[in-house]
């Protein structure tokens, strides 16, 4: 099993295409041994102290095996709506994990 944490941070004024990027990739997760364990979107009164900015969402994931989640970034229908993460996303921190 491995975990992935990711903090999201988006380009401004780009919600709407970040959503239109997430329904479509979202669904891919569990093709290939993932499942989606929290999605988060953080406001103000949800951070007690830290040097980071507030990302526009974390994300955490669980993949049965590190050649899953290879599968997942490499799934061809994924990587036809690339586009829409590029043009959304300013900036993300991955953490990945396993458990103990």
């Amino acid at each position: 099993m491995i975990y992935i944490t990711q903090l999201i941070y988006l380009k401004e004024g780009q919600e709407k295409v970040f959503h239109q990027f997430e329904a479509l990739a979202m669904p891919a997760i569990s093709k290939y041994n993932g499942r989606l364990l929290l999605r988060i979107r953080p406001d103000e009164n949800s951070f007690i102290e830290g040097c980071f900015e507030r990302p526009y969402e974390i994300h955490i994931v669980e993949f049965d095996s590190e050649q899953d989640f290879e599968n997942f970034k490499q799934d061809k229908e994924r990587k036809n709506f690339l586009y829409l993460k590029e043009q959304s996303i300013k900036a993300s921190v991955l953490i990945q994990g396993t458990k103990l």
